[in-house]
């Protein structure tokens, strides 16, 4: 109990100190709201208010039916504009696409002849260039095809795709987007506040104090794992519930409750690999040099943003061994498509697991660095 008592008393300590700490409190407010909106909202990945230009030579009937076919939200009103204006309004990056309808296109489509068409692409936008390109594709051909038939009908194929988007029928990114910011905000911040905690009692010599209580340093570091994963966890609550479903209002198929345990047994491990690396540090700017060197990987590599199934191999038997990994995979699999317990279970197991790995090498190199300090 008294054990317990220390643990309890430091990790009051703990939120005080963050509590006094504005810089930390604006990071955290910003993380879990504006950032989360911002991820959802800001950089479709679908086409949205695209810029385009049309040359138009030919002024025809057909042409105006495919210039008329390019409507919003998909693409901004297209202007239309001179064959010698193409190279500088691209060069200044005014418009992503220039659709070039030559001269007698009409005349030699009717007459059965293959007239081309001249899309001109600003690849630099990549999102958008890549989509854009596809579907201005296939509005051409589909206006083509029912201007040379004389009525819009469906073409009968010989063989029917059905086609069933589950967990997310309309693709939107903005479901996907704002999730995965969750997920890897727990992470970032989750490091972020321990490391600085014990950075921050470094640089202001509140360790010497600390040394000289009647504390062991299995109680110090626990006491500022369940602070800090608290303060976490309390913010994901809340992003979950008034900005995930209020704002953005984005179905969560499966159990805050059972997600957040599994976010509990993460932040379990992420933690102490922030005291791990707060031991490495010397300094904050030093901290936040790890911090670049470790997120990276961490994220983009633990199925996030890719599935893991098409990262070499080598590389998903080296990822299987960090938490994000497994925090990703039950995330995805309670979020978006309701699993219960029974599904996620070896995550859970596997994140106790690593966090215990991770706890125990941190209050190793923590246990060194005090002795040094003392």
């Amino acid at each position: 109990m008294r054990h317990l008592a220390n643990i309890y008393r430091l990790g009051i300590k703990e939120l005080w100190s963050l509590w006094r700490d504005p810089m930390m409190l604006i990071l955290i407010i910003y993380t879990f709201t504006v950032a989360i909106y911002v991820a959802a909202t800001a950089m479709p990945e679908t086409l949205h208010k695209t810029p385009i230009a049309i040359v138009d030579e030919d002024d025809s009937a057909l042409s105006s039916r495919i210039i008329t076919a390019l409507y919003p939200p998909q693409f901004t009103a297209p202007v239309r504009i001179s064959h010698a204006e193409v190279d500088p309004v691209l060069d200044s990056g005014r418009f992503t696409f220039v659709l070039v309808i030559p001269p007698n296109f009409q005349r030699n489509v009717l007459a059965g002849r293959a007239p081309a068409v001249q899309l001109n692409v600003d690849a630099t936008r990549m999102s958008q260039s890549f989509a854009g390109s596809g579907a201005i594709g296939q509005i051409v051909i589909g206006e083509v095809n029912e201007f040379v038939q004389r009525h819009r009908g469906a073409t009968t194929l010989p063989v029917e795709l059905a086609l069933r988007a589950r967990f997310n029928p309309a693709l939107q990114s903005s479901w996907f987007g704002s999730l995965m910011e969750v997920v890897n905000n727990i992470t970032m911040l989750s490091i972020i506040l321990t490391g600085a905690a014990l950075i921050r009692e470094r640089e202001h010599g509140t360790v010497e104090h600390l040394l000289v209580m009647p504390v062991t340093p299995t109680e110090i570091m626990l006491a500022k794992v369940w602070a800090m994963a608290l303060v976490v966890l309390l913010a994901t609550g809340v992003a979950l519930t008034v900005v995930i479903q209020g704002m953005l209002r984005v179905p969560i198929e499966g159990s805050i409750g059972l997600f957040l345990i599994g976010a509990t047994l993460h932040l379990f491990a992420t933690t102490s690999m922030g005291i791990f690396m707060a031991t490495l540090a010397r300094s904050m700017p030093q901290f936040g040099l790890l911090m670049m060197l470790t997120m990276m990987p961490l994220q983009l590599l633990s199925g996030g943003m890719t599935p893991r199934e098409s990262m070499p191999l080598w590389v998903q038997y080296v990822m299987s061994l960090a938490p994000t990994t497994h925090f990703t995979e039950l995330s995805q699999a309670i979020l978006y498509r309701g699993a219960g317990l029974a599904v996620v279970w070896t995550s859970f197991v596997a994140l106790l697991l690593i966090g215990s790995v991770l706890f125990a090498l941190s209050l190793a190199r923590f246990r060194r660095t005090i002795s040094q300090m003392a």
